[in-house]
């Protein structure tokens, strides 16, 4: 049978089967609609939404070739990727995924980096951000925010190893520099590719920031879709007895890496949503440590949701899927070998209270400011994504009528 006929079965196949789990189950498809549309409303959408509109603005106004510039000495040799990728990098961390995902877009859609050095940069850009690890999984599920430290470091020190080894990705891919572009200082050099990208934009500032809600909001609304989706799959599964039969399989796995099987179905539900798989983590009665093994897995992993949202994000440039994917795969055991390689000299020495010693991190007074963080975007961030769709809202509207009051070409 030919390939693509049998994707073209597989895949009306599957959507079939899906569709009519989601007809014979609505109750459970209306609650894990509604935990994904509460997640992204309250958390999600008004978190990423001011990294996403002043990330578009610098890079129109020409900041990022500006740190890219500066920054090229240090990225070049280390990932194989343009100075740019060190602004890449830090948003991706501050504001989490699919963050990477779409500046690293972004870029090639500029030209700025080619499809191979893409491929290198989003694979080890996409991260959790600081807010979701110490606010959602230590705080909100483990109610340990010592927790947070240990996944974080696992987490971020994983992802900068994936980034040494994916600087071997095609090695044949030589990088050439204009060396007469460089006889000049670097700052220099920095602030013309400034003043030039500056002079280029042609838009006023107002379109831009307009254009840069316009953008923001379009991908949060992908995402938001996204979280939804997988978070009803994930319910189907359990609903339908598909999970049992393939958590057997994982637990051969975990079985492999001595850890209980019990964190089976954690480590399901987490590969295709990474909040519902930590909080099952959480919830399970096996020792801390292996809770928090499958945790750094399953942040690093991403999730089918959130690995969806980067083939979307990607499908319009020519950086290809299948890098990425092996890059999570990658990351996921790089963070979980680092949590349990962190464990004793960071946690159980520093942070824990469990042996009697004095922990660093203060457990009564860091909740506090965690928890008053996480609780902020609780109680406000519904209010900021309700604006936010109205402003959006407004955009289109205004932008459909200035093209329909448009005089015809004659």
């Amino acid at each position: 049978m030919n390939v693509q006929v049998a994707k073209t079965i597989m895949l009306a196949t599957s959507v079939t089967f899906v569709a009519l789990a989601v007809i014979l189950f609505p109750a459970h498809t209306l609650e894990a609609s509604k935990s994904g549309l509460s997640m992204w409303w309250n958390i999600v959408f008004p978190s990423l939404l001011p990294f996403f509109i002043i990330s578009e603005i610098l890079i129109g106004i020409g900041v990022v070739r500006f740190i890219g510039i500066l920054l090229e000495p240090l990225m070049r040799p280390l990932f194989r990727v343009p100075g740019s990728g060190a602004f890449v990098f830090a948003m991706g961390i501050a504001s989490g995924f699919p963050a990477g995902a779409k500046y690293t877009a972004h870029l090639r859609q500029n030209h700025d980096i080619s499809a191979i050095e893409g491929e290198r940069l989003v694979s080890f850009t996409n991260c959790s951000n600081p807010l979701f690890i110490f606010g959602a999984v230590a705080v909100g599920f483990f109610h340990n925010p010592a927790l947070g430290v240990i996944l974080a470091m696992a987490h971020y020190a994983g992802n900068i190893m994936v980034g040494f080894v994916m600087r071997f990705h095609h090695p044949e891919d030589a990088h050439t520099t204009d060396e007469k572009r460089f006889n000049q200082s670097r700052l220099g050099l920095a602030f013309s590719a400034l003043h030039e990208t500056r002079l280029l934009e042609r838009r006023p500032f107002g379109k831009m920031m307009g254009d840069a809600v316009h953008s923001s909001i379009k991908t949060l609304l992908m995402v938001g879709g996204f979280i939804i989706l997988f978070s009803v799959l994930n319910e189907l599964l359990g609903v339908i007895g598909l999970a049992g039969l393939l958590a057997a399989a994982l637990r051969s796995i975990l079985l492999l890496f001595q850890l209980s099987p019990e964190l089976d179905i954690p480590l399901l539900s987490g590969m295709f949503e990474i909040t519902l798989g930590s909080r099952l983590a959480s919830e399970s009665s096996t020792p801390l440590l292996a809770q928090a093994i499958v945790t750094s897995f399953i942040l690093a992993f991403n999730g089918f949701s959130v690995q969806a949202q980067v083939a979307s994000i990607l499908a319009d440039t020519d950086i290809r899927f299948k890098p990425f994917f092996m890059a999570r795969l990658l990351h996921g055991f790089f963070a979980a070998f680092l949590t349990l390689v962190l464990w004793k000299p960071i946690y159980l020495n520093y942070l824990s209270t469990d042996n009697g010693s004095l922990p660093v991190l203060n457990r009564e007074d860091a909740p506090s400011f965690i928890e008053s963080v996480y609780s902020f975007f609780i109680q406000t961030g519904s209010w900021v994504t309700l604006f936010s769709l109205l402003t959006f809202i407004f955009l289109v509207a205004y932008r459909t009528g200035k093209v329909e009051k448009r005089p015809p070409l004659a």
